[in-house]
């Protein structure tokens, strides 16, 4: 005689007291099932007439097989162990979770429903949605080796450090194909964003700049889609930053100045102003200009009270008030000459401290052109500091360290005949005979 198990009577609620509406309905939880669990082979789980029969009457010596136990707990929501043990009309195990919390017996029968009403579809669906193949510790990973490359950043440079940046931009990319709640997206938005942003530094400092137009185009784009402000602004004062060097100074100022103009109090801001519009501004020769630009960056540091050190070139941290004291580019193309000794004289202890080798090689390159345009010029003094700027650099030039001291080497040109001026002169084919110096000329011409 069959045995009344709890599968028995809730397979009799719900009308599948028949082979046919059973494997159905069965085919269909596992189905969800293998995609819920992202395990294909529950989809093709089916039951036979043998097995419903065996299941429905109650003739089991042993537990189902794991994954049809897997099934069966999917569709109807408790544990194999009390679909098969045996109910009680008085007091089944099917009204026990109804009697704990109301304290009454329950007798009557559920309401008829709708069809797509089914508990067990609205909380599958419930954990569809809200399922991730992204957790926070796979977050925390991304986000820490984007702060790595970073820290690393002047010592190891692009050549070395692009690859892992590549790939987090990569791996990024590749969740966002699959599915997460708003919270995670949106941090993966952010992550593939600032990826891309360091890409596109990498690519300036390496002189490819259609490269990097590209990489801060897409971080622009992908922090704006969740309004990420900061990262946006840091994105679009790279893109400024790339079109200088491009030599493309009248847009990297607009590309600047739109960016200010959007967030004028944002710390972001600094950077746009001092590395952005106030060296662009120099290059056009607008001495006014450039001196209200940098003393507007001033002001909003201190607003900010942001860092007085050398904060990292890279970083997406505000600039601190060295950083924009060390863009003296806009004093040399302007030929204000004592500026430029005023602000590198004031930076010097931090630049000597700092562990970037390219900032001690770019204010020296910076100061050295100073002393050429001087009434009087020092030449030994210039050529000395230099080949100091080659030298801090050695074997990991960056472009903007190749266009400075092609630019000192191409100021000294009236005393060619000067010792210094030839002793700098031959170290500096030397070193631009460097491979990836090579790279940069090529793209300088």
């Amino acid at each position: 005689m069959p045995r009344t198990t709890l599968l028995r009577q809730l397979l009799q609620q719900r009308h599948l007291t028949t082979h046919e509406a059973f494997a159905a309905q069965y085919e269909r939880a596992a189905a969800r099932l293998a995609e819920l669990d992202r395990d294909p082979r529950l989809a093709s789980l089916q039951v036979s007439p043998r097995q419903f029969d065996r299941w429905y009457g109650g003739e089991l010596l042993t537990l189902p097989r794991p994954d049809a136990c897997r099934v069966l707990e999917h569709m109807l929501g408790r544990p194999v162990s009390e679909l098969f043990s045996t109910a009680y009309d008085d007091d089944s195990a099917l009204y026990r979770d109804e009697e704990s919390s109301t304290g009454q017996q329950a007798t009557s029968a559920p309401p008829p429903r709708e069809d797509g009403e089914d508990p067990l579809d609205i909380v599958a669906r419930t954990r569809q949605l809200t399922a991730s193949n992204a957790d926070d510790a796979t977050l925390a990973f991304l986000y820490s080796s984007l702060e790595g490359i970073a820290s690393r950043y002047e010592q190891d440079g692009p050549y070395v450090l692009r690859p892992q940046a590549r790939q987090v931009r990569q791996l990024a990319h590749t969740l966002l194909d699959g599915r997460q709640p708003p919270r995670t997206r949106r941090e993966l938005f952010r992550i593939a964003a600032r990826a891309s942003g360091l890409l596109g530094y990498m690519a300036v400092n390496t002189g490819d700049f259609a490269l990097s137009e590209a990489y801060c185009i897409e971080a622009r784009d992908l922090s704006r889609e969740i309004g990420d402000l900061d990262t946006d602004l840091w994105a679009c004062g790279t893109l400024s930053f790339g079109l200088y060097y491009a030599g493309r100074y009248d847009e990297a100022d607009a590309c600047a100045a739109a960016a200010v103009e959007r967030a004028p109090r944002h710390a972001q801001s600094i950077r746009l102003l001092a590395n952005g519009r106030a060296r662009a501004l120099g290059k056009t020769g607008d001495r006014c200009a450039v001196e209200q630009t940098i003393g507007q960056a001033l002001r909003l540091s201190d607003l900010h009270e942001v860092s007085v050190g050398l904060t990292s070139c890279i970083s997406f941290e505000p600039y601190g008030r060295a950083r924009t004291l060390a863009n003296v580019t806009s004093h040399v193309a302007l030929r204000n000459t004592a500026q430029v000794l005023r602000d590198a004289e004031h930076i010097d202890d931090l630049v000597e401290h700092s562990t970037s080798s390219w900032s001690r090689s770019l204010v020296r390159l910076d100061v050295a052109t100073a002393l050429l345009q001087q009434r009087t010029p020092d030449i030994d003094h210039a050529m000395s500091l230099g080949r100091e700027a080659l030298r801090l650099c050695g074997d990991t030039p960056i472009s903007s360290v190749y266009q400075r001291s092609r630019d000192l080497h191409e100021q000294a040109g009236p005393w060619r005949d000067h010792p210094a001026v030839g002793d700098y002169g031959d170290e500096f084919r030397t070193w631009s005979s460097q491979p990836a110096a090579l790279a940069m000329a090529s793209s300088a011409s």
